[in-house]
């Protein structure tokens, strides 16, 4: 059964850094939707409601381009063995470029 947290929780901080994978999923009003794989340690929670993960551009940079027309997202956790888990978190993406400072 599902579970609603109005924040990310300290066991569900616990989880997400074990995690070595996760999921970013985003789609335009018109298009395909994205799903790419994302790790290599790269994912942060920031406090009870932010997060950030450092994006690769592999393949076309999907992810900023749907974020500059709907930042709608979401990000997926899941566990591969053992107990089934999945934990989804869904927002709002907005990218920050190194030299930006915000």
């Amino acid at each position: 059964m599902a579970k609603l947290y109005d924040t990310i929780e300290p066991q569900l901080v616990d989880f997400i850094q074990r995690q070595q994978m996760f999921f970013v999923a985003m789609a335009a009003a018109h298009g395909r939707v994205n799903v790419s794989p994302k790790g290599l340690d790269t994912f942060c929670v920031l406090d009870a409601n932010r997060v950030a993960w450092l994006n690769g551009t592999g393949s076309g940079n999907e992810t900023a381009a749907h974020t500059a027309l709907d930042p709608r997202i979401t990000l997926m956790f899941c566990v591969f063995e053992g107990r089934p888990w999945i934990l989804r978190l869904y927002g709002q993406a907005r990218v920050v470029q190194p030299a930006s400072g915000t």
